[in-house]
């Protein structure tokens, strides 16, 4: 049975890992907590963006000599290579550390097996811990990256109980209520990468920022992606420097996905041909759809084009979580991949 001590720590190490989730990229937000020989609480680190330490170096740092005979609990399997950093595994030997709590092995060839590392040097190694929650939680995208050479693509969308996204003349602020968009920003200040197409930004000139609660533009900024053939007015929002943005000339999702090697965790927020392009392409991953108790009875739709002709061809979804936000329904499901 798991200490009640180290399962504290992994929530500490879950939420650490959570927190810097969007400013590690291409580097894991991998989070880590210290415990020292009486299972108090020593030390909690996350990973630096790219260049800084990872999290156990810095939660070693945090612990300092209290870290000897100590524990260690970490989201993911300590690395065991150098790159632009020093193999955590051997970090944590070195600091004296007698056992080792992680939850997911490393995918990566080139820095997996610190497990063995660890082991070799006569440190206790417990793999799995809290599994589920990291693979579905902060690390989700970065391992889909790390399985599948390419981004996870989150398609959100708000509509109403008929599926409109839009009504009749165009308008569509606001289909979705407050709460549910303060949820979206907070989940904006945790992206890598925000994805619209041209129309998006010709008929909504939207920001694409993540703000916070009193309106502030939010510590992290996701890449605004912009897609499309068509021309954009250089007064456009989405090109002021309030965050970075990459206008893609391209309708290719393919070459959308290789433009976002480097940013494992992708949001598409539209438009409806977009969101289709994504689906023909059997390129989303996750979908989040704000549900309204609103009714418009005609105007533009969610999704457009998804390259479905029958009902036998039709893209179908299980459900992975059902929540209320505010008088909203927030619907999360992932491809069946059994169809």
């Amino acid at each position: 049975m798991t200490p009640p001590e180290v399962l504290e720590a992994f929530q500490f190490a879950l939420d650490a890992s959570e927190a810097v989730r969007g400013t590690t990229s291409p580097n894991p937000p991998v989070g880590a907590v210290i415990l020292d020989a009486s299972g108090q609480v020593a030390g909690v680190g996350a990973t630096a963006p790219p260049g800084g330490p990872h999290a156990e170096v810095r939660a070693l740092a945090a612990a300092g000599d209290r870290a000897r005979g100590g524990t260690a609990v970490v989201t993911l399997e300590p690395c065991n290579h150098t790159g632009r950093t020093g193999p955590c595994a051997r970090a944590l030997v070195d600091a004296g550390i007698a056992s080792v709590y992680y939850s997911v092995s490393d995918p990566n060839p080139i820095a997996g097996g610190g497990a063995d590392t660890l082991r070799a040097a006569g440190v206790t190694v417990h793999p799995g811990l809290g599994a589920d929650a990291v693979i579905h939680g902060p690390l989700r995208a970065w391992l889909h990256r790390a399985r599948t050479g390419r981004p996870h693509v989150t398609w959100k969308y708000a509509a109403t109980l008929d599926g409109r996204s839009a009504a009749q003349d165009g308008t569509s602020q606001w289909i979705s209520g407050p709460e549910s968009r303060a949820r979206v920003h907070d989940e904006r200040s945790r992206l890598d990468a925000i994805v619209v197409g041209t129309g998006t930004v010709l008929t909504d000139d939207p920001w694409l920022t993540a703000r916070l609660p009193d309106g502030q533009l939010a510590p992290h900024q996701p890449l605004r992606v912009v897609v499309g053939l068509r021309e954009i007015p250089t007064s456009a929002r989405v090109l002021d420097d309030a965050a970075p943005t990459l206008v893609l000339r391209t309708r290719d999702i393919g070459e959308v996905l290789d433009a976002l090697t480097d940013h494992p965790d992708v949001l598409i927020e539209g438009g409806p041909r977009l969101a289709g392009a994504f689906l023909a392409a059997r390129s989303v991953d996750r979908v989040q759809a704000y549900l309204a108790p609103v009714v418009l009875g005609a105007g533009t739709t969610a999704v457009q084009d998804a390259g479905v002709h029958t009902v036998t061809e039709a893209l179908r979804f299980r459900r992975e979580r059902v929540e209320t936000v505010g008088a909203d329904v927030l619907l999360t499901l992932v491809p069946d991949r059994d169809q």
